[in-house]
């Protein structure tokens, strides 16, 4: 230690000269500043600190729930609703505690993102318990009336909130941006109406409903709360759920109910898709389940994902890492899917034929029902060949639609040709060819027909007329 000190302090004594040469070609200004400002700060020299000085161990320590569920019950801020109905719900979701255990189980992934964002944007902590009421927390969930994801946005309202819908992706169940646009959402129903409650009925049964009642409950003198509106029994009983499952999870163990521990830290983390890649080969890069791929990525339901509509990928956290080094090392072929659009209004087995492909697995990977034509313009996933790796144009893939239109029911049909008719003069007639009259009937195109001969032709079918009472209509 004593050579060390000893060999510290003359190299100090070497530096002076340099330093004092320094200083001495300063210029005069910096010179006159710089003594200035020792003289005005003659009291700048170390103190001792004084001996009320908070010492390190009385810092406060802040306190970080390390359980979600806690989390969100502090930030409960809506007021609660007080009907019979709260109890009844509660009731049933504590009879049915293995369905309230699929359900938490299925949250775990997707709570803290939502937590995150209400935190962020100062809203009540309850709403992250509203998935439980729209899908079961099932980002697959799709309803009678067309509403998907696990926020459950019609096609209509998920569009007013540039949620996508193409043949590739549908956002209304993508986990960020459903959430973002459930948000949202329910950001412009507060503000339109001051009272989460009737936010809340109004992102059930509609805004214009609920101004609808909201008015007609002025207009009559009476009170507009919730519980004071006139609405249909499904909103009626929104509201009571979602109070019956935030008053489940702020004392679970009043009704028997085990609640999973969540940790509060993030579950999975966002990784660029730099390719198109099937999806089945991101799982299997990443280490991860394919169905818990799905679970995080619920919007790719196609067999491949495509970088230029879906330009980022869900990750457990853990696994994130995994699959860059994983996919840095792995040499094959990351797509074996591409799209093809089709030039003009087709058939299935058309189509089928003109990529290599069998009419059942044109209408297994593209989703065609039957009886059905492709129209010009569609996006349709086909098998990549070998010579292609280029990936699908970005305008295709964030866009690329699927249109469909009945294929046309042809029925066997018997007319008699008239006094001068030719093969050519009946098929014009019916707005038919002529290849196909003279190929059904086993004569030439030029042929000239008898005076009440018979030729058999192909017409479309034509639906029966309706009657008076089938053309009324029903409201809904």
């Amino acid at each position: 230690m004593k050579n060390r000190y000893h060999s510290q302090s003359l190299g100090f004594l070497y530096l002076l000269p340099i330093l004092f040469s320094l200083f001495c070609f300063l210029p005069r200004q910096a010179q006159s500043q710089t003594s200035e400002a020792t003289q005005a700060t003659p009291s700048a020299e170390l103190q001792a600190l004084p001996e009320n000085f908070p010492s390190q161990a009385s810092v406060t320590e802040v306190d970080v729930p390390a359980d979600l569920w806690t989390r969100i019950r502090r930030g409960f801020a809506m007021p609660d609703l007080q009907v019979d109905l709260v109890q009844e719900r509660e009731q049933w979701y504590a009879n049915r505690p293995d369905y309230i255990e699929r359900m938490t189980a299925r949250s775990s992934k997707y709570l803290y993102h939502i937590v995150e964002e209400l935190e962020r944007r100062g809203m009540p902590t309850e709403l992250a318990l509203l998935p439980f009421i729209e899908s079961a927390f099932n980002p697959q969930a799709v309803s009678s009336a067309r509403a998907s994801g696990m926020w459950q946005f019609m096609p209509r309202t998920g569009k007013d909130f540039d949620l996508k819908q193409n043949a590739f992706r549908d956002d209304r169940r993508d986990v960020l941006a459903s959430t973002r646009a459930a948000l949202d959402y329910l950001q412009r129903l507060y503000g339109m109406f001051g009272d989460w409650h009737l936010a809340l009925a109004a992102y059930n049964w509609g805004e214009g409903n609920v101004g609808k009642a909201v008015n007609r409950n002025q207009k009559a003198g009476q009170a507009v709360a919730y519980t004071d509106l006139r609405m249909p029994a499904e909103t009626r009983l929104y509201v009571p759920k979602l109070q019956a499952m935030k008053n489940l999870i702020a004392n679970p163990q009043d009704k028997g109910i085990q609640l999973p521990t969540i940790p509060n830290h993030p579950y999975f983390q966002s990784v660029p898709l730099p390719r198109d890649m099937d999806v089945a080969l991101v799982a299997r890069l990443a280490e991860v389940p394919l169905e818990d791929f799905k679970a995080l990525n619920p919007s790719a339901h196609r067999p491949v994902l495509l970088a230029g509509g879906t330009p980022q990928i869900l990750l457990p956290w853990d696994n994130a890492d995994i699959f860059e080094r994983n996919k840095a090392a792995y040499g094959g072929r990351l797509a074996s899917w591409t799209v093809w659009v089709a030039p003009k209004n087709m058939k299935v087995l058309e189509a089928a034929k003109k990529v290599g492909m069998s009419e059942e697995d044109m209408r297994n990977v593209n989703k065609i029902p039957p009886r059905m034509l492709i129209k010009a313009g569609s996006a349709l996933l086909v098998p990549r060949t070998g010579k292609q790796d280029n990936d699908v144009a970005t305008k295709v893939a964030d866009n690329g639609q699927l249109n469909l239109a009945p294929e046309m029911v042809l029925r066997k049909q018997t007319v008699k040709a008239r006094k001068k008719d030719t093969v050519t003069s009946l098929a014009q007639r019916y707005k038919v060819a002529a290849a196909d009259v003279a190929k059904w009937n086993n004569v030439s195109t030029d042929a000239v027909l008898k005076p009440g001969q018979k030729i058999m032709l192909m017409l479309p079918a034509k639906g029966r007329v309706k009657t008076a009472s089938a053309r009324k209509t029903h409201k809904h």
